[in-house]
């Protein structure tokens, strides 16, 4: 998770996708009743990021896209939709996807523009999903967390014709101009690749 502009505190952070704890408790939520648009994957559900941590587009019409951005939240699941909705905190992805379950939450729609890389080039041109988890516990990343991912990341390369390979599944930290490290050393590349190319067969 990126700020859409660096802050000089953020350097004293660790590394990874630090995200501000924030009073959730104030924080709005959806209106009962309000509209929901439709998701863009099957397996999601809306939550939406307040409309100033992201920018309104007509992708992929506007911007190509040609990349999937892979993050670790560095906060729980809950902590980081708190984050998405809350005005000034210039931080989204996306999607969202649980530790314990492998829901996946979808923050931004994919026509729009999500504020995650640190680089703007690279927002514009990517989908970015966010992991809960830290960079450093590696028992977050459990196994219905990759199986549901995969098949996002999957969906999405069959949608935009985006190849399932290394050079267009990214991690943050290979963003260029980036300092952070998730999805970090604990995240099985392998695997989660393995199971991507199957997902989209």
């Amino acid at each position: 998770m990126e700020r859409a502009t660096p802050l000089p505190s953020r350097r004293r952070l660790l590394k990874g996708a630090a995200l501000t704890v924030v009073p959730y408790a104030l924080l709005p939520e959806a209106r009962a009743g309000a509209d929901t648009p439709a998701v863009d994957h099957p397996l999601a559900e809306w939550q939406p990021a307040t409309s100033a941590n992201r920018t309104s587009a007509d992708r992929p019409t506007s911007h190509p896209i040609d990349l999937v951005i892979i993050h670790v939240t560095q906060t729980s699941y809950r902590k980081t939709l708190g984050v998405f909705r809350s005005p000034g905190k210039q931080v989204s992805a996306h999607y969202v996807v649980r530790s314990r379950d492998g829901n996946i939450a979808q923050c931004v729609r994919e026509a729009d523009i999500a504020w995650h890389a640190g680089n703007w080039d690279y927002n514009t041109r990517s989908i970015g999903i966010e992991h809960e988890g830290w960079v450093d516990r590696p028992a977050y990343f459990t196994d219905v967390l990759y199986r549901q991912s995969a098949r996002l990341t999957a969906d999405i390369c069959a949608k935009y014709a985006i190849p399932r390979d290394r050079a267009h599944i990214i991690a943050h930290y290979e963003v260029p101009g980036s300092d952070h490290t998730d999805p970090g050393p604990h995240w099985n590349w392998d695997r989660y690749m393995g199971l991507v190319e199957r997902a989209g067969q």
